[in-house]
């Protein structure tokens, strides 16, 4: 039996839940877009071609903030293709994804969408082929309220009212060879700090993310981050980060602790920013938005330049990475959720790519129905329950040995106290693989009621860590009843089965 030992204390807190750590990605790759969120003609499809079964379920999960349209896709992407009439709009090779885009659907649409699924928006323009102009341009479009040539184009479109997008994006991933209009950090330092300037000028109330490093890997890691900030510090407000993990060769133990690798890229980012800060002697802070991240199993891929797959052929919306997800990849999304909120302090914005097919919690089939993953539930679960204050976790849990990672804490935890609705929620997961987990919880400074929830992952045959949800085998992976939870006193203890990932939320007051 592994043993754990919790503590939390109601004045140790990081801060605020940032609502938009609860973010998703959806871009024009696979059919994310098109049978994904956006189907004409599906039985459940509404008149704008908009998928209510899809829809139900983006609202179960529960996003606060959608990026759009990109991804690789926006550093090729005109967005003017997407707006005006759709009988006229281009139809463009999309070189990212070697697919072809209709342009059915593009700014217009989204915005409608994702005012159904009341999600903000986090706009992403293109600074790979294009530059200042069509930045600021885009902007303009999107939120100045009329008189001018662009925002009565909007208006002439179909929206009268301005988008209001206040979360934008400069470029993605722009470090990397294989991404269309690769650049070296100055270049793409300047280019972020005038496009940056030039947006502002047009919508002053924005915020701004400037392009981080694509992974903790890159050869550039640390160097690009410090060069761009050095340009464009005053002009944004946040830089990206994105990560994707899987398990390798069979190395289940290091899989189940890259929460670990997750850590350790935000820290070093946050030195790093934090080091041009003190440099420039610049006032404000930067913080992070960890814009991309996931499991994603990468295997077959090209070359190392080239780590994205692609399809054979010059096709609309062509299958493109869509893992089927089993227990243990949702273990890990739930301790990597953990790593997120555990650093909200910093990170104020994150977005698990992708929402719908294409690497998702959601999959859906063209003329058919749509479901949800094994991700999906500790997803849905934090964005539903992370409210109010991060509590610091002092955390003694037994350890295991990882090959990437050396020892590693069995027992994986965040937790949040939301004093309005008088609620401490724990977000658990134990990572050993035969043995279940006593955990023992002492809540200081509150006086605790009854347990209000407490549900734990649903691994069938209790031992199959790769069952999946699938069309044909149905929903096999989803929430249970976790019993035997007890409440003493301040103190709360509860066994978590053998490899699995739970939440348990207690009623609280201040003692």
């Amino acid at each position: 039996m592994t043993n754990a030992r919790i503590t939390l204390v109601r004045d140790f807190t990081l801060g605020e839940v940032p609502r938009r750590l609860f973010g998703s990605f959806v871009e024009h790759m696979g059919r994310c877009v098109y049978t994904g969120i956006f189907e004409p003609g599906h039985p459940e499809a509404d008149e704008k071609g908009f998928r209510q079964d899809v829809l139900k379920l983006v609202k179960e999960l529960g996003p606060t903030v959608v990026r759009y349209p990109g991804g690789n896709f926006v550093s090729g992407y005109n967005w003017e293709d997407g707006v005006g009439p759709v009988d006229k709009r281009p139809r463009r090779l999309d070189g990212a994804w070697h697919t072809v885009e209709s342009n059915a659907f593009g700014l217009h649409e989204f915005v409608d969408w994702s005012r159904l699924a009341g999600t903000e928006i986090m706009e992403a323009v293109n600074l790979g082929t294009r530059g200042v102009d069509a930045a600021r341009e885009l902007v303009e479009y999107s939120n100045h309220p009329g008189g001018t040539y662009l925002s009565d184009l909007r208006k002439q479109n179909g929206s009268a009212e301005p988008f209001d997008i206040k979360l934008w994006c400069l470029g993605n991933e722009l470090d990397g060879p294989w991404q269309i209009g690769h650049k070296t950090a100055h270049e793409y330092g300047r280019l972020a700090q005038e496009a940056g300037k030039a947006m502002r000028f047009v919508d002053p109330d924005i915020e701004l993310v400037a392009v981080g490093s694509s992974h903790s890997s890159m050869p550039t890691f640390g160097e690009w981050e410090h060069t761009v900030l050095t340009h464009a510090y005053d002009e944004v407000d946040y830089v990206s980060l994105h990560a994707y993990y899987q398990e390798d060769d069979g190395d289940v133990k290091s899989f189940l602790a890259t929460a670990v690798d997750m850590d350790y890229f935000i820290e070093s980012v946050v030195s790093t920013v934090d080091a041009v800060r003190a440099a420039g002697k610049h006032s404000k802070h930067v913080n992070l938005s960890f814009d991309e991240w996931n499991v994603w199993y990468q295997r077959g891929l090209d070359t190392d330049d080239q780590p994205h797959n692609v399809s054979k052929g010059w096709r609309e919306h062509p299958r493109l990475i869509e893992d089927a997800y089993n227990v243990t990849d949702a273990i890990v999304v739930g301790t990597l959720l953990n790593s997120l909120l555990r650093h909200g302090d910093r990170v104020k914005i994150a977005n698990q790519a992708q929402l719908v097919n294409v690497i998702a919690p959601i999959r859906s089939e063209e003329n058919g129905p749509a479901w949800r993953q094994s991700i999906f539930w500790p997803f849905a679960r934090m964005a539903e329950l992370a409210r109010g204050q991060i509590l610091r976790a002092s955390v003694d849990s037994d350890k295991y040995e990882s090959a990437k990672f050396g020892d590693v804490d069995v027992v994986d935890v965040s937790a949040t106290w939301d004093e309005d609705n008088g609620r401490v929620a724990l977000f658990v997961a134990n990572r050993g693989l035969d043995e279940p987990a006593d955990v023992d919880v002492s809540l200081s400074g509150f006086v605790v009621g009854r347990v209000s929830r407490a549900e734990v992952l649903r691994v069938p045959n209790g031992k199959d860590r790769f069952a999946t949800n699938t069309l044909e085998g149905g929903e096999q992976v989803g929430l249970s009843p976790l019993t035997g939870v007890t409440v003493t006193g301040s103190r709360l203890r509860f066994t978590l089965p053998a490899l699995c990932w739970a939440v348990i939320e207690v009623e609280v007051t201040r003692a």
